[in-house]
This record gives structure tokens, C-alpha cells and sequence, in this order.
């Protein structure tokens, strides 16, 4: 049996343990918490209530390193370094659903989170979580970046068409809208139900820190820079996120082929479904699944290309994802304990 630590209580932290409740192959060893230190973790969500005994306790990294075979660190910016770089050197693999480790260039990283990465030489030998993408490079990691919720809509719709040729490097425009829980637990006066319901909002516009990731992994699926804008959207929703992607073909590109190349990338995948001609996604159809739903339409007069994709935040886009990567890691099914329909309605 392995033997897995959570560091951090927040939503992240509660989908882990939604979705590794009743593996047999997998204990949760321990959590650990700043604000709920003695509380069980049961009362802070009660959902979990007959699946876990057990109580958030401080962190302690030699307690991980005595007991655990892997880490899972559902932290901030900025914090994940330090207890990574402690817990490789002792054994221990690390599964990051933060920032921490996600982009190559430690100059992007310090200018969009505003703070000095502690050990840039260990971003090279990360890496990216995106199986679909990297599969068998995350087999063997010690560090796996798990990606943001945003990139994780925009990458996979994007990706096999740019490394197919047959997509503009420019003018890419990633649209997208999240619930609420991308912004966390930790009270917002943004995230406040007064503030969000009802309404609908832009944020970050031009400088979101999703964004400079999104584009380094399309460039490295083109081969070359990929020129794109991102904005994300606000909604009064508590889960899910749905993109819609504009972008051109290239010249002399038939406009089949988008559906083709897709299909063919992602037709074996377990996780990805890509729907018919004439079918949208919804995010409510992947809500608390592990599903992305891609939708197509291609204007052959134009040659305009728009995608959409819909995807659950905190099971793709952030927990499911992370366990995909754990499976992957330890030689599991990369289904175990994450094949299941989404909840409807």
C-alpha cells in the first residue's frame, strides 16, 4: 500500500479525498492545515463524514518523509518550493496543484506572481501534468507540475492541431468562463455571494497569470512561438469551466481535417470526448467528473475555427488530474477510481 500526504485543507484538498475515498491501494496518511489544526477533517467538510479519521495537524515534512511515499502540496504560490525541494531530498514524490513548478521560465514565473522562485534549477526537471500530453514523461517524475484549470480547457483543444500544422500561430483567443471555487476557499470580498450572483465579469484581463502558461505549452505543441490572449470570466456557478477558443486555420487547410486531427489525438483517450458535429459542450454534463467535452465548428468561408470545451475546476482541472498523474506514477490504471459520469442534473 502507498502511504499519501495533503498539504493544504483547501477545495483541492477536499476533491483529493472525495476521490481517493475506498481506494485500497492508497491510504491518506495525514493532512495538514494552518487555520484547522485539531479539527477533523470531517467536520470542516462534513461530506467526508464515515470516510476519513482523520485530523489536520500541522505541517511536518519529516513525518512525510518517515511514513509517505507521496505528497500531494494544495497550496498558494510561492510555498510549494521549499517543501518540495525537502521532500525529493528525502524520497518522496511530489504532486504540485500549484503554480510553483508549471513554467519553464523562472523570469515569466517572478513577473506574474510577483515573488522570487527559491529553486529555479528544479523547474527544468519537473513535469507539466498533462497526460494526455506527457504521459510518459510523468510515469517516471518526481515533480509533476499539476497544470491550472484554465490551461487544462485551452491546452487540450488546441495543442494536436497546432503540432499538426494546421492552425494560425497568432491571433488565438481563449475565452473562458469559471465558477467560484476557482478562486478558492479563503473569503474574497470578489467571491462574496452578493458580489458574484447575478452578475458576470472579466478579471484579469490581459494578466492573468493562467495566461503566459497556456501559452508556453501551445508553443512547445507548435514548435515555434504561439501568439494568443486569454480572459477569464467570473460566473455565479460553483463549479466548471467553459472555453471557447478562436482561432484560423492555415491557408490551404481543409476544414474536415480539424475534426480528423482531433478525433485521431484523442479518440484512445479515456478522459477526453469529443463530441459530434453540431453538439456544444455544457459544463454541467463533466460537473464532478473527470471529463473534457470538446465541441467543433469550422466556417470554410472564413476559415475561422472556434472550440469549445467544458471541464469540472476542481476534478480536471485541478484534483482528478492530479490523480490521473498519481496513477500514472505508481503504475495504476490511469482510470482507477476516476471513471465515472459526471453529476446530472
Amino acid at each position: 500500500m502507498i502511504k499519501a500526504a495533503i498539504i493544504g485543507d483547501g477545495y483541492t484538498a477536499a476533491d483529493l479525498l472525495r476521490l481517493l475515498a475506498g481506494r485500497d491501494e492508497i491510504m491518506v496518511d495525514c493532512i495538514f492545515s494552518t487555520e484547522n489544526v485539531g479539527r477533523k477533517i470531517s467536520e470542516v467538510y462534513p461530506h467526508l463524514n464515515g470516510f476519513y479519521d482523520l485530523t489536520c495537524i500541522a505541517t511536518d515534512l519529516d513525518r512525510i518523509k518517515q511514513s509517505c511515499q507521496v505528497a500531494f502540496l494544495a497550496l498558494p504560490h510561492g510555498l510549494s518550493v521549499p517543501m518540495v525541494k525537502e521532500l525529493n531530498q528525502g524520497g518522496v514524490r511530489c504532486i504540485d496543484l500549484g503554480a510553483d513548478f508549471r513554467l519553464k521560465d523562472v523570469r515569466v514565473y517572478e513577473k506574474y506572481y510577483e515573488t522570487v522562485h527559491e529553486a529555479p534549477d528544479m523547474l527544468a526537471g519537473a513535469v507539466y501534468g498533462l497526460p494526455e500530453l506527457y504521459r510518459d514523461k510523468i510515469k517516471d517524475a518526481q515533480i509533476v507540475a499539476n497544470p491550472g484549470c484554465y490551461p487544462t480547457s485551452a491546452i487540450l483543444p488546441l495543442a494536436p492541431l497546432l503540432k499538426a500544422g494546421l492552425l494560425a500561430n497568432d491571433g488565438i483567443v481563449v475565452d473562458s468562463k469559471s465558477g467560484v471555487t476557482g478562486a478558492g476557499k479563503t473569503p474574497k470580498p470578489s467571491s462574496h455571494f452578493c458580489e458574484v450572483n447575478e452578475g458576470i465579469r472579466a478579471y484579469g484581463v490581459g494578466g492573468h497569470r493562467h495566461g503566459p502558461e497556456i501559452a508556453q505549452e501551445l508553443s512547445f505543441a507548435a514548435g515555434t512561438r504561439v501568439q494568443m490572449i486569454f480572459t477569464p470570466h467570473l460566473v455565479p456557478m460553483n463549479r466548471g469551466i467553459l472555453s471557447t477558443i478562436y482561432a484560423r486555420l492555415r491557408s490551404g487547410v481543409a476544414a474536415a481535417e480539424v475534426r480528423r486531427v482531433l478525433e485521431d489525438a484523442y479518440g484512445a483517450e479515456p478522459f477526453i470526448r469529443i463530441l459530434p458535429e453540431g453538439i456544444f459542450p455544457h459544463t454541467k454534463w463533466v460537473y464532478g467528473s473527470n471529463f473534457v467535452d470538446i465541441g467543433i465548428y469550422v466556417d470554410e468561408e472564413s476559415g475561422q475555427v472556434v472550440l469549445v470545451s467544458a471541464l469540472d475546476n476542481l476534478t480536471k482541472g485541478a484534483s482528478g488530474q492530479a490523480i490521473q498523474n498519481l496513477n500514472l506514477m505508481f503504475g495504476w490504471s490511469e482510470t482507477r477510481g476516476l471513471f465515472f459520469p459526471g453529476v446530472h442534473p
